[in-house]
């Protein structure tokens, strides 16, 4: 039977596939793909697991008192015979051979199908077995855990094409969430589309599957529970709508619109060396946001004149708590830089926090994951600070790698004058530990991240500090209306078309650009067609978005005339419902 589950759309486009589950965990699992050749070995680890718990539930009935009441020996033998039981030792196995899932991933994916019998017993005994047998996986995940490759100092291998075990069928993730981690090692996977049942339009899940420019539907509440393994599924990135198993003539249409989304692509993608250029010949800097090194490539095919964004806490997950130090920042950095053959580079300081915490075995994450409210807590340049010796580490990688090409520094969540002292600070004594050691570094512009209302507001305090400004438009909307953007209870209400936002975001345009200080924005407004030409109207001419986005907006920006767009600006902003007053004054639909 068809299911149609509705969520947000995040990512525009169409993906059918088969379903690929992540299952929710008490344990932290990990999700990566291993080598056809490291299957014999993955087997192995789960056979010395599974052996490991076996001992441990034999000698916790050995140790089981005389006079203990009956029932819980037996509850350790339930526990053994579903440790044994072939529907969970032979079928994770299967996981392993067939799909080349690490031991730990296998083992969760087939926990969730079995949980799922078990919800389908009708005898109520049978049915309350499901918890002794999350225990037991969650044993056995543990015992993973002790003996994982990165416990041993090794990194899991590179994702490998479908075809080398899933066949020609594409494959799509669904999960209840997806944690950036995870998300880091997927980038470059298998998967054409993503489902979550959490999370809003600017959440982690939905910036990366942007960034993939892949579709992607988030906030879809129970998908993970409707969805089983290998369903065939469809994912309308635009409606925000997951199909599941769906009628051979929907399958036909959906892959019609597949093939139409593909030819507008190619004809977006002849734009990439046509300069930006308005109507009124007004030249508009289309640049790129990345999150490793490697993604300079694609911002260069997509056409990008430089980068306005490089989110440097992507070198600082999926590390366990080991932090990158100052000679493997540079190299990433330097390989960024080279990269861009002589364009600007501007990478953002470590943005720790929030949505994007360290691995639960780092002891910075340690020392703060209990935080009532991280969005508010010590994140992005608080944590810099608090953190003084790994911020001198930044610095001075930022500063190295500024020898090979034009490096910009941007510091994220800037709030208090205070703040920006103690930064001019580090960033000078940075540069005296260089000259000190010999190693070389050229001049660097310093700019500041405005995402609080606090610091949209204080513009003119912050000029006389900062070479630039690059205005965070996911955050800015978040604290301006205080809606957790990556919890769907209040996704509706997060608004970049409210008043408020509009009107501090033209403010601190026309405030930078008064001062001659060039502005520009990297949030998820800049690459949203449908806000062109209302910071072009605003006075932006500088827009920062994930590489797959420049095309399309650089067709709204070739068909802009920002004179006339300017003229329509301050009647839709004072209006009650800007985003109609806007669209019936630009002829917008």
């Amino acid at each position: 039977m068809s299911i149609q589950v509705f969520g947000l759309p995040v990512s525009r486009g169409v993906a059918i596939g088969r379903a690929v589950l992540v299952a929710s965990s008490r344990v932290d699992v990990a999700h990566y793909f291993i080598e056809p050749a490291q299957v014999p070995e993955e087997i192995a680890r789960l056979r010395r697991a599974r052996d490991e718990v076996a001992e441990e539930l034999v000698a916790l009935k050995q140790e089981v008192p005389e006079d203990a009441h009956a029932e819980l020996v037996a509850l350790l033998d339930v526990h053994l015979m579903l440790l044994h039981d072939e529907m969970l030792a032979d079928a994770t196995k299967q996981w392993i051979l067939e799909r080349h899932y690490n031991a730990e991933w296998a083992m969760s994916a087939q926990l969730e199908v079995l949980a799922r019998q078990f919800d389908d017993m009708e005898d109520d005994y049978l049915r309350e077995r499901k918890a002794d047998l999350e225990q037991v996986v969650e044993r056995v995940l543990r015992a993973l855990m002790r003996t994982s490759r990165r416990t041993r100092g090794e990194e899991p291998t590179a994702p490998i094409a479908p075809r080398d075990f899933g066949g020609d069928d594409q494959l799509i993730l669904v999960a209840n969430d997806i944690a950036p981690a995870d998300m880091l090692q997927f980038k470059r996977s298998v998967f054409t589309g993503f489902v979550t049942d959490v999370g809003g339009r600017t959440s982690h899940t939905a910036i990366v599957a942007r960034s993939m420019d892949i579709p992607a539907v988030v906030g879809a509440r129970e998908a993970s529970r409707i969805v089983r393994q290998d369903d065939w599924v469809i994912i309308d990135g635009d409606a925000g709508v997951m199909i599941v198993n769906p009628s051979a003539i929907v399958l036909e249409e959906y892959r019609f619109r597949q093939r139409q989304i593909d030819l507008e692509r190619a004809r977006l993608h002849r734009l990439r060396n046509t300069p930006a250029v308005t109507l009124d010949g007004e030249r508009v800097e289309l640049l790129a946001n990345i999150e490793l090194p490697a993604d300079a490539a694609a911002a260069l095919e997509a056409g990008a004149v430089g980068v306005g964004l490089f989110r440097s806490e992507f070198l600082f997950m999926n590390r366990q708590g080991n932090l990158p130090g100052e000679e493997e920042q540079f190299l990433s950095y330097k390989a960024a830089v080279e990269a861009l053959k002589g364009l600007p580079v501007t990478i953002r300081t470590v943005d720790i926090g929030a949505d994007k915490p360290l691995d639960r075995m780092s002891n910075h994450e340690l020392r703060h994951e209990h935080t009532l409210n991280p969005a508010l807590g010590l994140r992005a340049i608080r944590w810099s600070l608090a953190e003084p010796d790994m911020f001198a580490q930044q610095l001075r990688a930022l500063l190295r790698a500024s020898a090979f090409g034009k490096v910009r520094v941007l510091i994220p969540m800037v709030a208090h004058l205070s703040e920006v002292a103690q930064i001019r600070a580090g960033l000078e004594a940075a540069k005296q530990q260089l000259q000190q050691r010999g190693q070389a570094f050229s001049d660097v512009e310093l700019g500041a991240m405005i995402e609080i209302p606090a610091a949209a507001l204080m513009i003119r305090s912050l000029l006389p500090h900062f070479d630039f400004f690059s205005i965070g438009t996911n955050d800015l909307i978040q604290y301006t209306l205080a809606i957790d953007r990556a919890d769907e209870a209040v996704a509706h209400l997060y608004d970049p078309w409210h008043p408020a936002v509009l009107r501090l975001i033209e403010h601190t345009i026309t405030e930078a650009t008064a001062a001659g200080k060039s502005v520009s924005v990297c949030g998820e407004m800049a690459g949203d067609p449908a806000f062109t030409e209302v910071l072009l109207a605003m006075g932006l001419r500088s827009f920062s978005m994930h590489p797959a986005q420049i095309s399309a907006i650089k067709q709204r920006v070739l068909r802009a005339d920002t004179k006339h767009f300017a003229a329509l600006l301050s009647n839709a902003i004072a209006a009650d419902d800007p985003q109609v007053a806007w669209r019936s004054a630009a002829g917008q639909r």
